[in-house]
């Protein structure tokens, strides 16, 4: 189950929802996620009340057209499988959004099941005592 935040600097809706797309697709592609596990936050910042800043760390050429996701998720993918997750990442947000892929900043965070709770007040992916 992962949880996804997209941040991108003018993106309408339609933008915001290419990079959701891009985003869902390919954790369904590379990770096997169930396809209606799709739980996004998708921000546009307008530049002046809200905006990215970035930098060119590690000799990576980004400019204002930068998206940054970030992905939780519960412990357990192979380093294979973040590589090929990034990579899909980039191809489809180029794709459906027309974002340069050096201006996809993709992180990971993982966890454990107890760290969830998915509605209800409940632990889901926690066996009862």
């Amino acid at each position: 189950m992962p949880f996804v935040r997209i941040d991108a600097l003018r993106a309408d809706s339609d933008r915001l929802d290419a990079l959701g797309r891009a985003v869902h697709e390919a954790l369904v592609e590379t990770l096997g996620i169930p396809p209606d596990d799709h739980f996004q936050v998708l921000v546009g910042h307008d530049g002046s009340t809200g905006t990215l800043r970035h930098g060119t760390y590690p000799g990576v050429r980004r400019d204002d057209g930068i998206v940054y996701v970030a992905i939780t998720m519960r412990s357990g993918r192979t380093t294979a499988q973040k590589q090929a997750l990034y990579r899909r990442i980039a191809e489809l947000a180029h794709a459906y959004a027309g974002t340069e892929p050096r201006n996809m900043f993709v992180t990971v965070t993982e966890n454990t099941s107890a760290d969830w709770s998915l509605g209800e007040g409940l632990a889901q992916y926690v066996t009862a005592p």
